[in-house]
């Protein structure tokens, strides 16, 4: 079959479809490819060594050496020969061969004398392109040679496998990535969207605890508290997919009274028992009172299995249990089981019930409703405590599920319900950016209670408005709010106002680097929706602490030491020393209104201050010192003075650390 036959053969069609996968015509130079054409100019000793393709008209060259050119008309190349075979083509004299001895690159041009070249075959047995070995002296390829030019052959062709399958992989990883950016939108939506009303539930509940109410009532707003709790872990697990996936749901351990948590879900769950089933709690008497570990995964647990056995259950019993099975010096394990006599699940089906969205019969769904995800959460929440979930069930004779967690021992004897105490940090003046008007306020109720002032913005446009006319020591910022957003606003007070003012992100958005997003906007701190009282209180103490070490600033001292560390240090001990104690009489003359002492003690004290560069708290001094001369302290400058006690509290701190 001559050349002409070969172009028009029904594979010369596939042999191009097969070359374009690659996508490798007409690419820029890489080292891969030249470091083999190198090899095989070593390895047969030639001048001239070159890996190329050929398509429908030409021989693109990938990679040369000695050649100097990219591309050769196909008609006219010598590879176009070495394509239509399946092994090495060697030609050790071109004047002796027929084909080739009147050749212009044979008697003229590169006067090629000596030709060796291998295709460069696909998996699927195509020949896409050739490596050659060229001299102008003629030669002749030992075995070790040829050998050698097939397994470059092969590493050409694997790295061409290679790097389409990673071209291929990452089209695929830019679909999934797409796919992955809607659903977290979608999650981010109905997360906020769920959230934002649980957050006020959960707020306005722990604002009513905190009030004087009978011992029925602390009962419902307990069982109201927990259940809302239990709802939010619920809402954090589901809706937050991405959170689960990628492996950061965390076990918290915490002391809890174990028997109580049980007694809870028993509480909870009986509303939903019919009079046709004979709901029971048993606990084993030797069961501890107090353990450490995740009361709150315990429940979600609980409460879905149960809740299972009660739905899938019609009549008959169904028992929750708990007791004892070893007992070490430094833990409990404790065996938890939950057994109804309903529906039960055919043998079949008992490796499967723990997939996601998986029911034992597709009957199931239509008769008893559910999506299919709660055995797959309560799998994986018990595979976090490091054990496994077990099943026995037989259809139509019920079903137990049964697993054992470890429980660290405590000497705790109590668990005591603890409202948030006012902190002493004086009336800080906090600036809200929040449109909801139930978080507005609950937040302005928790702020107040802590003893500090709040104004409040409707959006981040007039926030900064607020910020412009008032002076605040922080802001607590939505992120979700018309006209500007907590982003825009974060970034326009950041670079726009020049203002390093602390931010305190509240999102009820709550999904995975959410967090990390709000500190590379620029805020200093992050609290999830719906908030604890106790959370947001230190979130706030921490930017507090974080803006005071940021003010502090060295540098004069530096100067002044001339580079004596021991100097340096001396000052640093001074402060430490004094600067407490004349807080407290700063503090005194402010309550008994003894002007001069207090005149006497800021002024002292804002020289110390002026050292560490603490402009803000020497301003305070100074106006401490103009309103003595007066005789008369505002209600401002009073209050200010137990802000000055945390503050100087915390450069203390800091100061100590760095000696």
């Amino acid at each position: 079959m001559n050349y002409k036959e070969q172009l028009i053969s029904s594979h010369e069609q596939d042999r191009l479809t097969a070359l374009k996968r690659y996508n490798i015509l007409d690419t820029l130079p890489e080292n891969t490819f030249d470091d083999a054409t190198k090899l095989v100019s070593y390895i047969c000793g030639v001048p001239i060594a070159h890996i190329s393709f050929i398509d429908e008209t030409r021989q693109w060259i990938k990679s040369e050496i000695g050649l100097g050119t990219s591309v050769v008309p196909r008609e006219i190349s010598f590879c176009q020969y070495t394509i239509l075979d399946s092994k090495l083509v060697e030609i050790p004299d071109t004047y002796l061969n027929d084909r080739f001895k009147n050749d212009p690159n044979v008697i003229g041009g590169l006067k090629i004398r000596f030709y060796a070249g291998i295709p460069l075959t696909t998996p699927d047995g195509f020949n896409i392109g050739t490596i050659c070995a060229i001299d102008h002296v003629s030669r002749e390829l030992n075995d070790e040679q040829r050998n050698a030019l097939s397994i470059v052959a092969k590493h050409v062709i694997n790295l061409l496998e290679l790097r389409t399958k990673n071209i291929e992989l990452d089209a695929q990883k830019k679909i999934a990535e797409h796919a992955v950016l809607t659903k977290d939108n979608f999650l981010a939506n109905m997360s906020h969207d769920i959230r934002t009303p649980l957050n006020a539930i959960i707020g306005f509940t722990d604002l009513l605890a905190q009030t004087e109410l009978t011992s029925l009532q602390h009962d419902y707003i307990d069982s109201v508290q927990k259940a809302g709790n239990n709802l939010l872990i619920l809402v954090n697990d589901i809706l937050d997919l991405s959170k689960i996936e990628s492996g950061h749901v965390t076990i918290h351990e915490q002391p809890f009274n174990v028997k109580n948590t049980l007694k809870h879900i028993y509480n909870l769950l009986k509303v939903k028992a019919t009079k046709n089933i004979e709901f029971n709690l048993f606990l084993d008497a030797d069961l501890p009172e107090i353990v450490i570990g995740d009361p709150g995964r315990l429940n979600q647990i609980l409460v879905n299995l149960t809740g299972n056995a009660l739905k899938f259950t019609e009549e008959g019993e169904v028992t929750i249990s708990a007791k004892i099975v070893a007992e070490t010096e430094s833990q409990y394990s404790i065996q938890f089981s939950v057994k109804d006599t309903g529906i039960g699940i055919p043998e079949n089906k008992l490796k499967t019930i723990f997939e996601r969205f998986t029911q034992a019969e597709d009957s199931i769904t239509r008769r008893f409703g559910g999506t299919g995800l709660g055995l797959n959460i309560v799998k994986q929440l018990i595979e976090l405590h490091g054990t496994e979930i077990h099943v026995k069930s037989e259809k139509e004779l019920g079903s137990e599920f049964f697993f054992v967690l470890n429980y660290k021992k405590t000497n705790l004897t109590d668990i005591l319900t603890q409202t948030v105490p006012k902190e002493n940090l004086g009336k800080l003046k906090i600036l809200l950016c929040e449109d909801n008007l139930l978080n507005q306020k609950l937040i302005k109720q928790v702020v107040t209670n802590f003893g500090f002032e709040l104004d409040i913005a409707e959006n981040g446009s007039i926030g900064i408005d607020f910020l412009a006319q008032n002076t605040y020591d922080l802001i607590l910022m939505d992120l979700q709010m018309p006209v500007k957003d907590g982003y825009q606003t974060t970034q326009y007070i950041r670079t726009e106002m020049n203002s390093t003012i602390p931010i305190i992100a509240m999102t009820a958005h709550s999904l995975v680097s959410e967090q990390e997003h709000c500190y590379d906007a620029g805020m200093d701190g992050y609290v999830p929706k719906p908030f604890k009282q106790e959370v947001l209180l230190e979130a706030i103490k921490t930017v507090i602490s974080k803006k005071i070490k940021k003010d502090i600033d060295l540098t004069f001292i530096d100067e002044l030491s001339n580079d004596d560390p021991s100097f340096k240090q001396d000052i640093i001990n001074l402060f430490i020393e004094k600067i407490p104690s004349q807080v407290a009489q700063l503090e005194e003359a402010l309550i008994i209104n003894d002007h001069d002492t207090a005149r006497k003690v800021a002024h002292n004290m804002k020289s110390s201050l002026n050292i560490f560069m603490l402009k803000n708290t020497s301003d305070y001094m100074s106006r401490i010192e103009e309103e003595a001369k007066t005789g008369s302290f505002s209600a401002k400058t009073v209050d200010k003075i137990k802000t000055l006690k945390f503050e100087m509290s915390e450069v203390v701190k800091h100061l100590q650390k760095i000696q």
